[in-house]
């Protein structure tokens, strides 16, 4: 089981993003504060799980956690201000949603701007060592997953039900065909057919 907290005694969020390196489509996160004596023998990086158990994991982390939220920064903020203060960017939109103030936000990664006056840890790959991160990965993940298959039903020929947004020969293929949409991230290399992105 992933480590249950880092401090016995703060109130701790977890917090993380998902679609970072995608084509297309907002990035979202997410911030989670568990109890301290919470258990869960499944949860884990969000990559390492299948989509159904994802699922099953969602609803049962936002039953059992103190707080929660989920949040995300378009496409064109993306284009903006670039993928890493955007996935950032949408980490403090997700902690300003809780219905709780964390005392210490454990940040999956590197790199991340202070929020407010709260002290923060990165960690790398953090959402494979504690709870909290791992259930703000899934709440992400499922969350932009969920908005990719919906925003596909207007765009079918991009495979976005499939493929989430990421960076397959498939998706690449079908901006060289049909051009870009207004979900698509045109600050990003939208058209190296020859790179295709390994996704779960």
């Amino acid at each position: 089981m992933l480590k249950q907290y880092l401090d016995p005694i703060l109130v701790e969020a977890g917090c993380d993003e998902a679609g970072r390196g995608c084509l297309a489509g907002p990035v979202f996160a997410a911030a989670v504060i568990l109890p301290k004596d919470y258990i869960n023998h499944t949860l884990n990086d969000s990559k390492k799980l299948s989509a159904k158990v994802r699922e099953s994991l969602r609803d049962e982390i936002k039953q059992n956690a103190i707080a929660w939220a989920i949040a995300s920064c378009s496409n064109t903020e993306i284009d903006e201000m670039n993928i890493l203060r955007a996935s950032i960017t949408a980490m403090h939109r997700a902690i300003d949603k809780l219905n709780q103030t964390p005392s210490l936000l454990l940040i999956d990664g590197n790199r991340f701007y202070p929020y407010k006056n709260t002290p923060h840890k990165t960690i790398i790959h953090g959402d494979a060592i504690y709870l909290s991160i791992a259930a703000a990965s899934v709440l992400a993940k499922t969350e932009r997953d969920d908005f990719m298959r919906q925003i596909d039903k207007d765009f079918p020929q991009y495979g976005w039900k499939n493929n989430k947004g990421y960076p397959t020969k498939f998706h690449r293929k079908a901006i060289m065909d049909s051009g870009t949409t207004q979900w698509h991230r045109l600050s990003f290399n939208l058209f190296d057919i020859q790179t295709e992105f390994t996704f779960l």
